[in-house]
């Protein structure tokens, strides 16, 4: 049995390993570097529409650019240390889903080629990757379906 005292002392500890959160400081950090990002990501539209692209080309362009920045920042190990500041302003947008697929390449490296970094680069992204095939498959076939009757 457990007693009291090795319950408050268990007590004692979670409370002195849990990390402390400041809500509004993570939120306003969140908020100026998604911002940031999504500057960064209408400069570089409004430097590929003047560059003679047609504006959805420049979209285009303008997410393979800010995919390949996060997957540089993973590779230098640097992507991690920016999001503990920065929290959902990094991870939510194309940048947080590229380095949920580098990440796990990156870890792997030592493994090899084949059987490190080919086997480990979908663990992140494979399962939206699959669902939202399955899913898109699901809402053609409803549609489908709706256009029948």
């Amino acid at each position: 049995m457990v007693s009291e005292e090795q319950k408050k002392e268990y007590q004692d500890y979670v409370k002195e390993i849990t990390p402390t959160h400041n809500t509004p400081r993570n939120i306003f950090r969140a908020f100026w570097t998604g911002g940031t990002v999504c500057v960064i990501g209408q400069i570089l539209s409004v430097f590929f529409e003047k560059m003679g692209m047609g504006k959805e080309v420049a979209g285009t362009w303008t997410s393979i650019a800010l995919v390949l920045a996060a997957i540089i920042l993973t590779g230098l190990h640097l992507f991690g240390k920016l999001t503990k500041y920065a929290g959902a302003g990094l991870l939510v947008p194309i940048t947080g889903f590229a380095n949920g697929v580098a990440s796990p390449a990156v870890e792997a490296a030592p493994e090899g080629e084949i059987f490190g970094k080919g086997v480990q680069i979908f663990t992140i992204a494979g399962p939206v990757i699959l669902y939202g095939v399955f899913a898109s498959w699901l809402f053609g076939l409803i549609y489908w379906l709706m256009h029948l009757i």
